[in-house]
């Protein structure tokens, strides 16, 4: 596991190279892994959300207060994809939380080019995405977040058990969601894994 994890923390894009990424898939109308309309259509629309985001993304004082006082050298590596819509919404928050700190690598995977890594760290049985791996200097797992905040998987928990499926009006309620949200609650649960792990 961890000769996996060194591997892929040295393959994987910064985040600037990862919006390059996302700026050339919107430039060539593609996406990454298996094409088809509906990915494209999600990852036009998360690579104008991302660039929003980058732009609106705050972290309240006393968060970025604890996140600048990090002392301990880590990186995190995130599972990630342009077609997610949940991590178009997770990635400029945890990029404004690394830039805080210079204890903190951001680092970004494509899901589909790393099974087996995926496959270390599924939800429930499933290839869900984004997942973050908070690995110590010395490239140990210390803690992982994801998919979703817990806000955000109670809202998914609750739709699925009422509809039985998650669908377009769904992802539409989850949209809003995340817009009044304004990802306090990625924060807050980056700031409680945190807390755990000290």
């Amino acid at each position: 596991m961890k000769t996996l994890i060194e591997k892929s923390v040295n393959k994987a894009m910064d985040y600037a190279q990862y919006n390059l990424l996302f700026k050339q898939l919107m430039d060539e109308q593609r996406t990454t892994g298996e094409q088809n309309h509906e990915k494209i259509d999600y990852t036009k629309l998360n690579f104008s959300r991302t660039k929003r985001l980058d732009k609106t993304a705050k972290v309240s004082e006393e968060a970025m207060e604890i996140f600048k006082n990090i002392l301990e050298k880590q990186t995190w590596l995130v599972i990630s994809e342009p077609w997610c819509g949940d991590a178009a919404q997770t990635l400029p928050f945890l990029n404004k939380i690394a830039q805080m700190s210079e204890n903190i690598d951001l680092k970004i995977v494509l899901r589909d080019e790393n099974p087996e890594l995926m496959n270390q760290f599924l939800t429930n049985g499933s290839q869900s995405i984004p997942i973050v791996i908070m690995l110590d200097e010395n490239m140990n797992v210390s803690q992982t977040f994801g998919p979703r905040s817990k806000a955000a998987t109670k809202l998914v928990i609750e739709y699925k058990a009422e509809h039985g499926i998650i669908d377009d009006a769904f992802k539409e309620i989850l949209q809003v969601w995340y817009n009044n949200d304004k990802g306090a609650s990625v924060v807050n649960d980056i700031l409680e894994s945190l807390e755990v792990k000290a």
